[in-house]
Order: structure tokens, then sequence, then C-alpha cells
């Protein structure tokens, strides 16, 4: 495949391959979301942005996996570093209670492991001072180890604060802290003392319109709700304030300047351990390799997961606990292959100049929806390359959705009326163009009548 001159080639999706594959996977498999019926062919050609199906459609994938596939599919940036290597078995070790390396010293490593990714991490986030890190598996795990060694720092502490909106994950301790939809939720039981405060963008708390005195210059829920007089909640009992810089599932909510400086002076006045979840916005997707980089909030813990290939709980060493059995192996990441990918990554990002690109491209593909985009299109925004396209109803985005399935083009819902978009962070100028093309093709096919696809 010449991802130069590549493009979307689909006919009737899902195909009969892929319903065969789909049949045969939820014949075994838990119930769980699946974002469209496409089948990755891994034997079949695929680069960057470009992927072909089990069918032979080749699709433009403008989700990355919900950005876990930060460069896209078979990217030479990153492929062709880990070719060097004749790969071992087993992969994946006991969590962190073993070391791994490769040659005499760090410094001569044939290849880097999850010593030099922690090492990277720390150095891009030096402007925060963070000088430790524990891997993990997952996403979720990065937020359970976040919330466990803050509850530890602060011992004893009895608090939590989260966002309304806010989206960590699917155990049952990041479950708690989750404040969006209620599915994820029913049934199941919470940690006790988490309290929940509005977050706030530029139309307001949670999307409406507010008198939380973020525009007025006035207080704030989050600042009434400690204050020492007429205040509830002690703020030294509060183990962590949790924060996505830029709310994910719960709609790509951008938050305003105002809003994330009442955030900074809350959590510097209180000394409240500042824990964000740049799970999905991090790592370069927004154009800085941390969305919290875009404002003026100093996180204490940083959690990364989905384009680190690996979890990553990210602080400063006197957050961590001192005792080394208070975290141990069982949120631990030993992962050979994902540490290397990781580190080719951050590697990559750097070599390129990616940061720059994102924010390029993302004010590209701003531009190209802004100029055609017809009114059933309420809002555009985005930073970097973490896009958001928001419609009138939720059944015009569920079909506009389907649409661009049609054609070829493969975008995600979130929130409740939103499309995210989230193309490769090396993305061309012919790429982005040829994606919203697309996107907007879709958007004028689903046209006034916007019924949800059976």
């Amino acid at each position: 495949m010449d991802r130069d001159t590549a493009e979307p080639d689909a006919d009737a999706l899902p195909g009969p391959n892929a319903q065969q594959w789909v049949e045969f996977h939820q014949e075994y498999s838990a119930p769980s979301e699946y974002s469209h019926e496409f089948v990755w062919d891994v034997t079949r050609e695929a680069d960057g942005p470009f992927v072909t199906d089990v069918d032979g459609n080749v699709l433009l994938d403008f989700t990355c996996h919900i950005g876990a596939a930060p460069l896209g599919y078979n990217n030479e940036k990153v492929l062709a570093k880990v070719r060097e290597f004749d790969l071992v078995e087993p992969m994946k070790i006991a969590g962190q209670d073993m070391y791994f390396g490769s040659g005499p010293s760090p410094g001569e490593a044939e290849f880097p492991g999850s010593s030099h990714l922690m090492q990277k991490l720390t150095e891009v986030s030096s402007q925060y001072g963070m000088d430790t890190v524990f891997l993990s598996n997952s996403g979720a795990e990065a937020m359970e180890n976040a919330m466990k060694i803050t509850t530890d720092y602060r011992a004893p502490s009895k608090y939590g604060v989260a966002f309304s909106g806010s989206f960590h994950g699917r155990t049952l301790g990041t479950l708690s802290i989750t404040k969006s939809k209620e599915v994820y939720t029913r049934h199941y039981p919470e940690i006790s003392g988490i309290e929940t405060v509005p977050f706030c963008d530029d139309r307001g708390c949670d999307g409406e319109s507010c008198d939380c005195g973020f525009f007025a210059g006035g207080g704030s829920q989050l600042r009434d709700m400690l204050a020492p007089e007429g205040g509830y909640v002690d703020p030294d009992e509060i183990a962590f304030l949790t924060l996505e810089p830029i709310q994910g599932v719960g709609g790509y909510r951008f938050p305003s300047e105002a809003f994330m400086q009442e955030v900074a002076d809350v959590t510097d006045t209180y000394d409240i351990p500042l824990v964000v979840d740049e799970i999905q916005a991090g790592i370069g997707r927004t154009g800085e390799i941390w969305a919290s980089d875009h404002y003026p909030i100093e996180p204490d813990v940083i959690a990364s997961a989905k384009a680190l290939r690996v979890g990553a709980t990210i602080s400063r060493s006197e957050v961590f606990p001192s005792e080394k059995n208070r975290l141990g192996s069982t949120f631990g990441g030993g992962d050979m292959l994902g540490s290397m990918m990781g580190a080719f990554t951050l590697e990559a990002i750097d070599e390129y100049d990616l940061l720059d690109n994102a924010t390029r491209r993302g004010e590209q593909a701003k531009e190209l929806l802004r100029d055609d985009a017809p009114d059933s299109v309420e809002d555009i925004r985005g930073k970097g390359l973490m896009l958001a396209v928001e419609f009138d109803t939720p059944e015009r985005r569920t079909s506009v959705v389907q649409a661009a399935l049609e054609r070829g083009l493969l975008t995600l819902g979130c929130g409740k009326k939103t499309i995210r978009l989230l193309p490769p962070l090396d993305s061309t100028e012919r790429e982005i163009e040829l994606g919203i093309g697309i996107f907007l093709e879709a958007i004028e096919a689903v046209g006034p009548s916007a019924k949800v696809a059976d």
C-alpha cells in the first residue's frame, strides 16, 4: 500500500467475511462495546490511517483505536525500529517484580525497555517536577494506582473529588470517579467519600448556562465546598482531585480558561493533590505531550495509557509510598513489547516534530469543517488532532457515523451528540483533506432527516 496515494474503497459494511468473524467472536466473547463491525485483516496492507478489512475494503481510520494507536497502522516511524530486534518469549513478565535489560549497561542497551520508558516519561513530565513512574497494564490501573498513592500520601484522608461528565475507567475503583453515563456505573458499589462538582467549558457548567461564578469572577461550587467557613469538606481530608484536562467519553469537552484557573488556584491554596487523567488526551494528541500543558494547572500525578501502549502512573518520589509492597505486581506492568513501543512512540514524536504537525493538521481540519459544515453542526472544537464535531441531535450524530462508515471513514461518537475525530499524529495535509471531505459528504448524505440507522 502506498500511503501517499491510498484512498478509501469500501462496499457494504460489514461484508460477508467480517460478519463471520463478528459472529465467531461474539459466540465466545462476553458482551462488550464495539464501535463498528469492522474487522481488521492483520495479514493485509495497512499504513498510517489506511487499513484493509477481511473483505478487502480499504478504510480511512480517524479513530486511531480511540487514541491507542497514535501513529495508525504499521507506521514505519515505529515499526522500522522494532524490526531490528529478535523478539523473545516471554514478552510479558510478572508486573514490576523482575528487571530486564539488553546489553552490559542501560546506556548500551540494544532496545529500550521499561526502565528507558520510565526515564523518558520523567523527562517529558519534568516541568511538573515528576521523577518517578509505576508501570501497569491499562489506563484504569494507572488511575487506580493514582488514587491509591495519593490516599496513602494524604493519610488519614476520606474524600476524593471528581468532575461531572468524567470517565476514568471500568474497574470498581475508577467507576467511583466516573461521572458520565449511568450505564457505566449502575448496580456497582462505590468508594465512599467521592464528591462531584461541575466541569465547566466555554458554554457553562455541564453544557448548560450556570451561576458558578467562573464567568463573573465570583466563587465556584468547588471552592464553596471547601470553604473553611460554610463548607462541608475539610480540605485536609481530601486525598485527591481528579480531572481529565479534556473530557473524552463525556463529549470532547474543552475546559474554559477560568475553570482551569480555578482548579489551579484551589489545589494550590489547599495543597490538594491534583491527579490528571491523560489516558486519551496525552502523548501528543493535542499538540503538546500532555493536555495539561495547555492550561495553568500543576498536576501532582499523571495517569497515562492508550498511545503509550502500557499504563503509567507518573509523579514525584515523595508522593509514592516508601514501602516496597504497597504497589506490588497486581497492578504492575512488565510488558517488554509495550514498553519498547511506548519508548519508540515518544522518540518518533520528538524526531519527526509530530507535536507541531498535530497542531497544524488540527487547524487545517477545523478550518475545512467550519468552511463547509451545514447548520446541523452546532460546534466544531479541538486542540491538535483531538477534534470534536457536535450535532443538533443524537440521532443525526449516529446517522453521520454510519454514513461515514459506508464511505470508508471510521469515526466515533462521544457525549450525547458529538463525533470525535482522532487522525494519526503524523497525518498529512492530503489525508486530512481526504478524511474531512468524506466526513462532510456523510453529513450532506444524512440531510435534514436524521433517523437512527438500523
